[in-house]
């Protein structure tokens, strides 16, 4: 009997920490939920306005899958339009999310201009093992216009591959919503 007392006891014991602890967790997201879609929110809006200038912002924005993007373009999230503040249109960004064997990253990636070319790319997130070294060595150079988009040999030569595939295949994308 003595037995049964402390495995009951246990139990309830055990069950009260865990309801304790979720509701906690519950608590924490929400509370902090709001703030944290707001963070994401300004951290896209200044990445637009980092690649298109500090008049642009984004006219329109569109999930992938309701886009009207017929391809496949795997790294694609969220596509938007951007105009500047008379509502001339500057050119399409393309949020992107990849992963590889170092890590997670996004990306703001924007196309524009007359001659519809690669303007340049914000980071939303960066989780690469060397995510210090693509950034230094070869995202801030492409950016910059120092630095070729194939030539990924840097020292985060797979994180740059992987940028570099997300820019192909958003160039792609912006291809095809300017057939249209």
């Amino acid at each position: 009997m003595a037995d049964k007392k402390k495995y009951i006891i246990t139990s309830v014991t055990l069950g009260a920490i865990a309801a304790v602890s979720a509701g906690l967790i519950g608590l924490t997201n929400l509370l902090t939920r709001d703030q944290i879609a707001a963070n994401a929110t300004k951290k896209i809006n200044s990445g637009i306005s980092e690649i298109f200038g500090k008049n642009a912002s984004i006219s329109q924005e569109l999930a992938y899958k309701d886009s009207g993007l017929t391809g496949d373009y795997k790294y694609i999230e969220y596509v938007y339009s951007v105009s500047d503040d008379t509502n001339q249109d500057l050119g399409y960004a393309f949020k992107t999310t990849g992963s590889n064997m170092y890590g997670k990253i996004s990306l703001i990636i924007g196309f524009g201009g007359n001659d519809h070319s690669f303007l340049g790319l914000s980071i939303v997130v960066n989780e690469q093992t060397y995510a210090s070294t693509l950034v230094d060595k070869y995202i801030n150079p492409l950016n910059d216009g120092t630095r070729e988009l194939d030539d990924v040999t840097c020292g985060a030569t797979y994180g740059a591959k992987l940028v570099k595939e997300m820019v192909d295949i958003s160039k792609s994308a912006a291809e095809e919503l300017w057939k249209d």
